[in-house]
Order: C-alpha cells, then structure tokens, then sequence
C-alpha cells in the first residue's frame, strides 16, 4: 500500500476514543489527521494513564468542525443518539466505523424501545454492517459503513453464535451471567458507587431489562431459524476498570457432548487469531485478557452431562469496542487483520 489512509476519530478523548487513537497512531498504514472533542479544543490528546502525549497528532478540535473531504475514514467514538447525527451529515460521503449503538439495530422501533429518542437517519440502519469481525467478515470486507457490536454482546455472541448455528445447544433457556469492570459506563461513571472508605463494592444492574439485550436477541436469532432464542441475562459492575467476563450456562442437544463443543471452539481457534480457546488449568481472568484484542474461551463440566457452562472473557475497551472497530478496519481495507493489534 503507496499511500496511508487518513483517518478521524471524533469522541477522541471518551476511554474508547483513546484507546481508537493509541491503536490508531502504531497503524503502519494510517494517518491520523483529525481528533475531535466535545469538550476538549486546542491541546494535544493525552492517553488513559496521562503518561504520554500524542503530540505528534493534531490538536484536539470541535467534533463538528470536521470535513468529510479531508479523509478517508471517520471513526465515531460518540455516544448513542448523538452519532446518527453526525452520519446523517457524512453517509456518502466518507467510510464510517461508528461504536455507538445507533446503527447495530435492524429495526427502528426496537432502536427506538431501547434508547427512548428519535433518529435522524433510520434510513440508513440497513446500510451498516454489523462488526463482529469473526463472524461477519466476508460481509465487512470492502464495507463502506460499519457499526461496532456492544461490549456485552460480543463478549456473548462470539461464544454462542458458532454454537446455536451448528445447532450443538438447545435455544430455548440460556442464562447468561456477565460483569464488567466500570470503565463501560464512561468517563460520567460515579466511582464512589464502587468504592466506600473500607470496602469495593460489586453490584448487578438491568436484569433482564438491559438494552444489550435487544442486540443480543436480534444477531442470535439470524442463526436460529426454528424457532426464538430465549435466554436471561444479568450483568454486573465489578470495582476493576476494564475487562469484561460472560458466563453462559446452556443446555446441549440431544446427542452432543462437551467434546462436541471443545472441538468447534478449537477449530475456530485456528481460523480466528484474537479468538483463543482456553485449555486444562490455564486460568482465565481479568489479568489474562486486558489490553488485547482477544476473546477467551474456556468450557466447564457441569454436574449434569447434558449441561454446559461457558465462560469468556475480553477488554471491554479494546475487543469491546476500539480493538473490534480497527479490526474491521482492517478487514475492508483487506489489511492483515491483526496489524496494530498483536
């Protein structure tokens, strides 16, 4: 590739904007000319742990002083019913990654449901391709417009996905247990939630009322053709900063055996290179996925032989959302997909 593609990334200073740009800025074939901000103008972006600042990129700008024609790619770090704004603006115009969730759902009505606002351009949710890169990806090469899955979600479909499509489980009661660490509910998140003067705190939130959940239900469905999936799902805030755990308690199929599953997950394994299947007494964290692209996943006995717990485990930040996003950067550029990844 002669020349670098030119790159904005608006939301710059969100914990997923910077981490877009730390992993945006090591990008042997991008050139990064635009940062933009709600609320930060005029100086240099500095980095999560303020420990070094990019002041080889440019000074932080308006979000929308941005134009279109000064780039190839705009990538939309914003929150949700503030980015289908800025696409109404740019669709056409420019390659859109967005990370918020304006552009994942199919259906109005259920965007609508979930997120309580109206949108500016519903028109173009069938123009997004949804990015869970593993699954997706014959459809996000050479895709001009792309929306990034929720942290939730990808935590959750990567492991169950391949599985409901070989039909190894029974859809009709999965229970999905997951936490995160605060770092996803953004820079707004009231830590003294989490901490009190002698003790962390650790909590659930949204049971089953969770606005993942509409995502979740739409993408496993698409693979389950017989009938609704049915599952529940409760997530929790745990006191660390980024990381994210889903544990998926399923019921397998007449037949299939645990060895059944362990085979497929291997087998992704060797197509997929930030899916990694977790063996023996290897154990599998916090500290084992954070600050990478990888999705973890480790398989459990249950007591009963037709029972199956699943666990999986990713960054939040990064295969949650930024990693993912370049990811499938990579993908419709047909760059090597693990650049500025591994």
């Amino acid at each position: 590739m002669k020349n670098k593609i030119k790159v904005a990334v608006l939301g710059s200073t969100g914990y997923v904007g910077m981490e877009l740009v730390k992993i945006l800025s090591n990008h042997s074939y991008v050139d990064i000319n635009f940062l933009g901000s709600e609320t930060i103008h005029g100086t240099y972006l500095k980095n999560i742990n303020n420990t070094k600042e990019y002041n080889q990129l440019p000074h932080l700008k308006p979000n929308d002083s941005f134009n279109t024609e000064d780039s190839d790619y705009v990538f939309l770090a914003l929150p949700h019913a503030v980015s289908n704004k800025y696409v109404k603006k740019y669709f056409d115009k420019i390659n859109i990654v967005d990370l918020s969730a304006d552009f994942r759902l199919d259906n109005f009505d259920v965007y609508k449901k979930n997120y309580g606002n109206e949108h500016d351009c519903k028109e173009h949710l069938k123009n997004f391709i949804y990015g869970l890169a593993e699954i997706n990806r014959e459809k996000i090469l050479g895709s001009k417009n792309i929306a990034i899955p929720g942290c939730y979600p990808t935590s959750i479909l990567l492991p169950l996905i391949p599985l409901i499509k070989n039909k190894l489980i029974n859809t009709e009661n999965i229970i999905i247990d997951s936490k995160s660490g605060y770092s996803g509910a953004g820079k707004k998140f009231d830590f003294n939630k989490m901490k009190s003067r002698n003790d962390y705190n650790f909590y659930n939130y949204n049971t089953n009322n969770h606005r993942h959940i509409a995502e979740i239900k739409q993408e496993l469905n698409k693979y389950n053709s017989e009938n609704e999936v049915k599952f529940s799902f409760n997530p929790h805030i745990l006191p660390n900063f980024r990381g994210m755990i889903s544990t998926i308690y399923c019921d397998l199929n007449n037949s299939i055996k645990k060895t059944d599953i362990i085979n497929l997950l291997k087998e992704l394994d060797k197509i997929n290179p930030f899916l990694k299947y977790v063996e023996n007494d290897e154990i599998l964290d916090f500290f084992s996925i954070q600050n990478s692209n990888y999705c973890k996943i480790k398989v459990f006995d249950h007591y009963s032989d037709d029972k199956l717990i699943i666990v999986s485990a990713i960054d939040n930040l990064i295969k949650g959302a930024a990693g993912q996003a370049v990811q499938c950067f990579n993908i419709a550029e047909n760059i090597e997909e693990t650049v500025s990844l591994l």
